[in-house]
C-alpha cells in the first residue's frame, strides 16, 4: 500500500545527493550524512576494519544500506515492483520512514523499539526520514530490552517461548501477564517463568481485594492526610521518568496496603477511588469490581449478627453460602470484609 510513497523518498534522497546504485541495488551513502553513528555511538572506522567479507564489493561503506534492492534477473519475486531504478523491492529501513512521512508527519514524538535495533535499523531510519525532510525524525526513542525464558534467551531451538494462548490455557490472564511485565523496567531484561507469573496473578488479586473496600465504608477516627491523591501524584511522577513502572507500582501498593490496614471511610472513599481508577488508567491493571447485591449485603449483616452472638456455626454457614456465590468474606481488626473469589 506504500509503494508509491517510498519510491518517492528514494527520488528525494536521490535528488538531493545521498544515493548511489550498484548492481544489486541503490544504496544511502552513509558517508554523506555527518550524525550518523552519533544515534548508536557507532564506531566507524571499527567497523570498517572488521568488514572482511562485504556482500556487495562495489559499497562505498561498509554502513551504507539499501534503499530499494533490484530483483534477481533470473528469477521472479513474489514481491517486486516497477521502480525508476528497475524492477525490485523497498529496502529494510525504507518502509518504516516512508509510513512515518505519510501517517504522522516528518517528525513523529515517541518512536518505540528493540534495543537491536538501535544500531542498524533505527541508526538507519534516521539518516534517511532526517536527510530527506531537513527534520529530527524523532523527539522521544523508548528502547526496550529483551524478556528471557527461565533466565535464558528465547530461541527456537530451545523450545522455550511461550504464547499468549499457552498463559490462558493455564489459567491465567493478559492482566496477570501485564502485571509480571510492568514489575521490571522497560529497559531491563525482564524473566518469564510459571512461578512468577503465579506471584504476579497473586499480587495482582492482592491489589483486586482490596479495591474492594470501597465498597465497605468502615467507622474510623483515622487522621487522613490525603494517602490516595498523594499517590495518584508519586505514581504519575514515577510513570513520567522513564516509565519507571517498578517504582509506579510500589507507589501504589504502599497506599493499598494503607487501606487494608485502616479501612475506607466515608472521608477516604472519593479518594480511594479516584486512586483505583488511576492505577487502572495509568497502568492498565484492572483493579476495580462492582458492589455485591442488596440480598448479598442481607447476609453479610446476618453473618455479623451471628458473630456478635457468639453463633460461629451460623456464621460459618453464611460465609459459606456467600462463597457458592463467589464472594469470600475475612474476619479482620477493621470487621468482616468481602472479595470476590479468585
Amino acid at each position: 500500500d506504500f509503494i508509491e510513497e517510498q519510491i518517492t523518498l528514494v527520488t528525494v534522497l536521490e535528488q538531493k545527493g545521498y544515493t548511489y546504485v550498484i548492481d544489486d541495488g541503490v544504496y544511502f551513502d552513509t558517508s554523506k550524512f555527518s550524525r550518523y553513528a552519533d544515534f548508536a555511538h557507532l564506531d566507524l572506522d571499527a567497523i570498517k576494519k572488521g568488514a572482511r567479507v562485504e556482500y556487495n564489493v562495489q559499497k562505498l561503506n561498509p554502513s551504507d544500506f539499501a534503499l530499494w534492492k533490484f530483483s534477481p534477473k533470473d528469477e521472479k519475486r513474489d514481491m517486486q515492483w516497477q521502480s525508476p531504478w528497475g524492477v525490485g523491492f523497498p529496502g529494510w529501513h525504507l518502509e518504516c520512514s516512508a509510513m512515518a512521512l505519510a501517517k504522522l508527519g516528518p517528525t513523529i514524538d515517541i518512536h518505540a523499539g528493540g534495543i537491536d535495533h538501535i544500531a542498524v535499523h533505527h541508526t538507519n531510519e534516521i539518516a534517511q526520514s532526517e536527510c530527506a525532510n531537513d527534520a529530527p525524525f524523532a523527539n522521544y526513542w523508548l528502547h526496550n530490552n529483551h524478556m528471557l525464558s527461565n533466565g535464558t534467551k528465547i530461541s527456537k531451538s530451545l523450545n522455550n517461548g511461550y504464547t499468549l494462548n499457552d498463559i490462558y490455557n493455564k489459567g491465567y490472564s493478559a492482566n496477570d501477564f501485564r502485571m509480571l511485565l510492568l514489575q521490571s523496567h522497560y529497559r531491563t531484561e525482564s524473566n518469564f517463568s510459571w512461578d512468577n507469573l503465579q506471584s504476579a496473578k497473586n499480587r495482582l488479586a492482592n491489589w483486586a481485594n482490596i479495591a474492594c473496600l470501597r465498597w465497605q465504608i468502615t467507622v474510623s477516627n483515622l487522621d487522613y492526610n490525603g494517602q490516595y491523591i498523594n499517590a495518584i501524584t508519586k505514581i504519575t511522577n514515577a510513570l513520567s521518568n522513564d516509565l519507571d513502572t517498578p517504582t509506579a507500582l510500589v507507589e501504589a501498593e504502599k497506599s493499598l496496603n494503607y487501606a487494608e490496614v485502616n479501612g475506607v471511610t466515608e472521608q477516604t472513599v472519593n479518594d480511594f477511588t479516584k486512586f483505583l481508577e488511576h492505577i487502572q488508567s495509568s497502568l492498565g491493571l484492572e483493579v476495580l469490581s462492582k458492589d455485591i447485591n442488596n440480598d448479598q449485603k442481607q447476609i453479610l449483616a446476618k453473618r455479623k449478627n451471628a458473630r456478635d452472638n457468639n453463633d460461629w456455626q451460623e456464621s460459618d454457614n453464611l460465609r459459606n453460602l456467600l462463597l457458592e456465590q463467589g464472594i469470600e468474606v475475612k474476619d479482620t481488626k477493621i470487621g468482616q470484609i468481602w472479595y470476590r473469589a479468585n
